[in-house]
């Protein structure tokens, strides 16, 4: 069994940062009950990137692993009672519910830790609780262009240059994955739960500890470059760079060395820690046509025996097939009883006593009403009840 066996986390969230944090507490043994709406949560209706399945979509698919559904319907009496019984039982409960829903559903921490004060109880928000920003949406694109690290790459006049996955969601999601284990580990310790609030700018903007930190103790600013510079705090040549049928990554090597194997001579006088700051557009653009003149492979393989920094650039094909992806087992497959054999990434850590696996796949909408209601208590003719008056609803795979 995992790590976190034996735990109950009621994940109230929806879309992409909460749902992902509460996986990850499932991937690693917790008894996570997806609680949604009788129609289901938003995200079983927008299908990520076009992708739709066969009765649950990849994006849901992606960030519901590992748990339990209950739908139920909160804004009734009958519903919001489930929860509370629920609650009763439970170890974590999170939400990213919009500034003042919790309050009005009575499921807000003074309510729920009333109830169970050994409760973790963690709300995730875009900007914070309260403040001027409270009800602006949190959006991970929005984030990162408030977030600064937008003009940290990229040419000078160009636009800014946003990342390429759903950066701050998924920041988010680990932090809130942090520290609901820090707080379970206070409660194991002293027997008391606690509120944890996560928001999206905070979690972007302390992930940027270096950048951030050169900025306001050295005072040195953000200055892109003419050249597409990788990163505005280090020096060149930083970037990715066209070969004669391809790209790859180089990563501020030194530039005697640099200029020995690309055969570009003004390198070899130059000081890495000076120059490589005041000439970067220069020693930008040099590299990049030397490199153009070579494939990949070659420059790869120059680079490794002369200890330069250098790496290929991916794209997902290439990802999933690279040897050391395969080696280390990075992607996890499973049957899943609707959508046939699934692939996707598994477990960013290993443990060797209480491994993260596949429990169950993400499940249809309702899955395990029943089993969860009769877990608190519910009978069989009360079920039946709550799901005839359409309170609970419940899909078989």
């Amino acid at each position: 069994m995992g790590v976190l066996s034996g735990y109950r986390v009621l994940d109230c969230s929806i879309a992409m940062a909460g749902p992902f944090a509460a996986q990850r507490m499932g991937d690693l043994g917790a008894d996570v009950i997806k609680v949604e709406p009788v129609t289901g949560e938003w995200q079983r209706h927008t299908a990520a990137g076009g992708a739709r399945g066969n009765r649950i979509n990849v994006s849901f698919l992606s960030l519901n692993r590992n748990k339990r559904s209950l739908a139920v319907d909160l804004k009734r009496p009958e519903g919001r009672q489930i929860l509370l019984d629920l609650v009763k039982t439970a170890d974590v409960f999170l939400q990213n519910y919009r500034p003042g829903v919790a309050e009005r559903l009575g499921v807000d921490y003074g309510t729920l830790s009333a109830i169970n004060p050994r409760l973790v109880y963690v709300s995730m928000s875009g900007y914070g609780e309260d403040g001027p920003y409270r009800d602006r949406p949190g959006q991970d694109l929005i984030l990162q262009g408030m977030s600064g690290a937008m003009l940290s790459a990229g040419r000078e006049g160009e636009p800014p240059t946003p990342a390429g996955q759903f950066l701050v969601d998924a920041v988010t999601a680990y932090t809130a994955f942090e520290a609901a284990l820090a707080a379970l580990l206070h409660r194991e310790r002293t027997g008391e739960g606690q509120r944890v609030d996560v928001n999206m700018l905070d979690a972007i903007t302390t992930l940027q500890m270096q950048e951030l930190s050169v900025f306001t103790i050295a005072g040195k600013p953000q200055t892109r470059s003419a050249e597409p510079h990788a990163h505005v705090y280090i020096r060149a040549p930083y970037g990715a760079f066209a070969t004669s049928d391809g790209y790859i990554i180089v990563a501020f090597p030194p530039l005697r060395k640099l200029g020995e194997v690309i055969g570009e001579p003004s390198f070899l006088t130059m000081n890495d820690e000076t120059d490589g700051w005041t000439r970067r557009d220069e020693i930008f653009a040099k590299t990049r046509e030397k490199l153009k003149e070579r494939s990949s492979a070659d420059w790869l393989k120059l680079f490794a025996e002369a200890d330069i920094w250098a790496g290929p650039v991916y794209g997902y094909a290439e990802l999933v097939d690279d040897p050391q992806i395969r080696h280390n087992g990075t992607f996890v497959e499973y049957d899943h009883p609707t959508e046939g054999r699934v692939k996707m990434p598994g477990f960013p850590f290993r443990m060797s006593k209480t491994p993260a696996r596949v429990y169950r796949g993400a499940p249809v909408v309702g899955e395990d009403t029943r089993q969860i209601l009769r877990e608190i208590g519910y009978d069989e003719a009360r079920i039946d009840s709550l799901l005839a008056e359409t309170v609970v609803a419940e899909e078989r795979p």
